[in-house]
């Protein structure tokens, strides 16, 4: 999909560069669904789950990382139809974030046209993976809230 091919100056890296407030990890507070959650990663995490003591355990999580761990951990009990629903709630999320975060507006902006990539080198769906070849869901979801951005 995206692989070396590319020149470097048409892609935003966000795995922990510049463009960091892309990523679900970056310390934004986002409100999705009436409650204030202390990332999109932990908004995303308790999203996966209808069990309160699941859900209370993953909102308290003190970091982003420990919410993806603790959701990990209950994977079991997920929504079954988890894999049909998570890039429209992804997306969901992220527009909550960008609407909520004035900084991370003008940050999308900045991106202009160029491809907006979740560097990640372990996540094939969210990211590009090792090989660079990966899905970049998140990456998607930034350039079409852009577009989005763009025609307001």
């Amino acid at each position: 999909m995206m692989g070396d091919s590319k020149n470097k100056e048409n892609l935003i890296l966000f795995y922990e560069r510049g463009f960091y407030v892309f990523s679900n990890f970056s310390s934004f507070a986002v409100d999705w669904r009436g409650k204030v959650r202390m990332t999109s990663e932990h908004a995303y995490q308790v999203a996966r789950f209808d069990d309160e003591d699941i859900i209370n355990e993953i909102f308290q999580a003190r970091s982003a990382h420990d919410s993806k761990k603790l959701a990990q951990k209950y994977k079991e009990q997920q929504f079954k139809n988890w894999d049909e629903i998570k890039v429209s709630i992804m997306k969901e999320i992220v527009r909550a974030k960008l609407q909520q975060h004035a900084y991370i507006q003008k940050l999308l902006k900045k991106t202009e046209d160029r491809d907006i990539i979740e560097d990640s080198p372990k996540d094939e769906f969210w990211g590009w993976g090792p090989n660079k070849d990966g899905r970049n869901e998140l990456g998607k979801i930034w350039m079409e809230l852009r577009e989005e951005q763009n025609r307001a």
